[in-house]
């Protein structure tokens, strides 16, 4: 391997590996010899099996939250932002699960077994989401309260539609109509009246 192993190349080739090999049975080793050195060399990058694991599942999480922010930050109203924010988060998910199913299955399964990368990237999820809301609230376009609390209650009720735990569901041919049953009772809860 010329120059300087970086953790970009390190991580990019586990997920080769563990696509090859799938989850249970990558090694180090197997990430190792992949890039030509030896598994000494990874573990002065990631101190263990799991830790390397951990980021690579940290760095799938982190490509579904990163477009999410730019909606965040875009102007318009904040019931536009919240729609758009959802609809982004669903296509997402529902994208990765339809175009490589064995891939979000394993990128599925890494994640659950790093459990507080989930809980990172729930948090983050529903802190960006607390932002549009808490942006209605102030504008009095939606209903006074704890920005964090609504922006929460949205995430969950909505969870059918981008949980990875219920991927099956998002081949129901009425999937798209009962959002929209969902998104219209949102709307009517959390609008000023």
């Amino acid at each position: 391997m010329a120059g300087p192993l970086t953790r970009e190349q390190i991580l990019d080739t586990t997920e080769q590996v563990l696509r090859r090999f799938g989850l249970d049975k990558t090694s180090v080793v197997d990430v190792a010899r992949a890039l030509g050195v030896s598994h000494g060399t990874l573990y002065r990058h990631f101190s263990s099996k799991a830790a390397l694991k951990e980021a690579v599942a940290e760095r799938w999480l982190h490509e579904v939250s990163t477009p999410l922010s730019a909606i965040v930050e875009n102007d318009g109203s904040a019931l536009d932002k919240t729609r758009k924010w959802l609809e982004k988060l669903i296509h997402i998910k529902q994208s990765k699960a339809l175009e490589d199913p064995e891939l979000f299955a394993m990128y599925n399964a890494l994640a659950e077994e790093s459990v507080e990368s989930i809980g990172k990237h729930i948090n983050d999820l529903i802190s960006q989401l607390t932002q549009i809301v808490g942006e209605g609230i102030q504008a009095g376009e939606f209903q006074s309260g704890d920005a964090r609390e609504q922006a929460s209650a949205i995430f969950f009720a909505t969870a059918r539609f981008h949980h990875p735990a219920l991927a099956k569901e998002w081949l129901s041919e009425s999937i798209k109509n009962e959002f929209e049953q969902v998104w219209n009772l949102l709307v009517s809860g959390f609008l000023k009246k």
